[in-house]
């Protein structure tokens, strides 16, 4: 009897965790998340190496869509660590039109002071007066970009999100203009797919993007354009990363 009560009672929480994580996700694609400009607002995605766009925001980037953005992107490196930057950019630009961001909307520098390794760190106010430039230029509403943690800790991502935040507590960006970065889970999480749900909506504080199936799809084809970096590894990645299906997202 004491076997059968706790299966029961074991059911019951399960079952409950598993209407409350169903209820709030319909929730959330329901509404707008707080925050976030409307219909028309004029977002850049700020990425370190082609694939980045794909592999790590590709929820934010359908997710905005989604909501009307008007998406662009700029790419510090042309991903030439392995001397395939020519080849690295024609894949950037497939990618990012199976994820809707049109080729006269995206930049790639490809420039020694920015060299695709995990090794350098990228000077942090040259990184920040580009992209000022960058949104100056283009009356941009929205940045996204990595965390502290550059998801993966690679030193070319956490260079990015110094800039920004250089940026940021400088007061130096335009009025209106704000910024989102791309949170960074440990590992368990981070390979656990559409698992970590539960653990994203407890722990998102700002905005939280989750693809739907055809999305996911779009997803993985936006990934599959970048032929000359899907080595077994990122096969794998691609099945299992919750960010080819899950982005948390906190405001600077």
């Amino acid at each position: 009897m004491e076997v059968v009560g706790f299966l029961c009672l074991a059911a019951a929480i399960l079952a409950w965790g598993f209407l409350w994580v169903w209820d709030s996700w319909e929730r959330m694609k329901s509404q707008e998340p707080a925050g976030v400009p409307g219909d028309g607002s004029r977002t850049l995605l700020v990425i370190a190496h082609p694939d980045d766009e794909a592999m790590f925001f590709a929820p934010t980037v359908l997710g905005l869509a989604r909501l009307r953005h008007r998406l662009s992107l700029l790419c510090f490196s042309a991903g030439n660590y392995y001397n395939q930057g020519e080849v690295r950019k024609k894949e950037l630009l497939q990618s990012c039109d199976v994820l809707g961001i049109p080729s006269s909307s995206i930049m790639i520098i490809d420039n020694r002071d920015f060299p695709d390794d995990p090794d350098v760190q990228w000077d942090t106010e040259r990184v920040a007066s580009i992209l000022l430039q960058h949104i100056d230029a283009n009356g941009i509403n929205l940045v996204v970009t990595f965390d502290a943690g550059g998801v993966s800790g690679h030193c070319n991502h956490v260079a990015l999100y110094a800039a920004v935040r250089t940026l940021h507590s400088e007061g130096k960006l335009p009025n209106g203009c704000s910024v989102l970065t791309l949170q960074s889970v440990n590992v368990l999480r981070k390979y656990i797919s559409l698992l970590d749900l539960p653990f994203s909506l407890l722990h998102t504080r700002d905005v939280l993007f989750v693809l739907t199936s055809k999305e996911v799809a779009r997803a993985k084809r936006a990934m599959s354009c970048h032929r000359s970096q899907l080595l077994w590894f990122r096969r794998l990645y691609v099945l299992f990363s919750r960010y080819m299906r899950i982005n948390s997202l906190h405001f600077l």
